[in-house]
């Protein structure tokens, strides 16, 4: 499994427990091992331009998610596709003032954003209730589970709260 992560944003980004993370959610996800993803941390300045760009939004936001080949998640009874999962971007800025206000601060919010996004492009959406009950749902599960393994008490106390 290939997992790129770029720090572009001027913040310090423990990159280490990023990759551990989101390899972690792949293979719960059962993506297969050679899927490729990558991840770039940039400033608000340059999430505000490819929101523009690519969503049509105004203004920055706190994770873009660009699908490539469409992969989605396993099922137990067959073998997963291999291929480009694809980009995330990430703003650590407006990660750490939604941690704020969260209450768990910003390393949490950033794995939020993290699972939330590979979610993205493994194709949950939460436009509709239904996919919303979904998605958030399967992002707490993933999340406790996580942290729960990687015996992180602090982040395990975090809530996870749905917009």
């Amino acid at each position: 499994m290939s997992i790129e992560i770029l720090n572009e944003s001027g913040l310090e980004l423990d990159v280490r427990r990023l990759a551990e993370l989101s390899r972690f959610v792949m293979d719960r996800m059962r993506v297969h091992p050679m899927a490729e993803l990558c991840i770039k941390a940039v400033d608000e300045a340059t999430i505000a331009e490819l929101n523009e760009q690519w969503m049509d939004k105004e203004g920055p936001t706190d994770v873009l998610a660009f699908p490539m080949d469409e992969l989605r998640p396993g099922l137990v009874d067959e073998d997963p596709e291999e291929g480009v999962l694809g980009d995330l971007v990430l703003c650590p800025e407006i990660a750490g003032r939604q941690g704020e206000t969260a209450g768990h601060g910003r390393e949490a919010e950033i794995e939020l954003l993290t699972v939330h996004g590979i979610l993205h492009l493994l194709g949950y959406d939460h436009a509709e209730p239904e996919e919303h009950r979904e998605m958030f749902g399967l992002q707490d599960q993933l999340l406790t589970a996580w942290r729960s393994r990687a015996g992180d008490e602090d982040a395990a106390d975090a809530s996870t709260p749905a917009p």
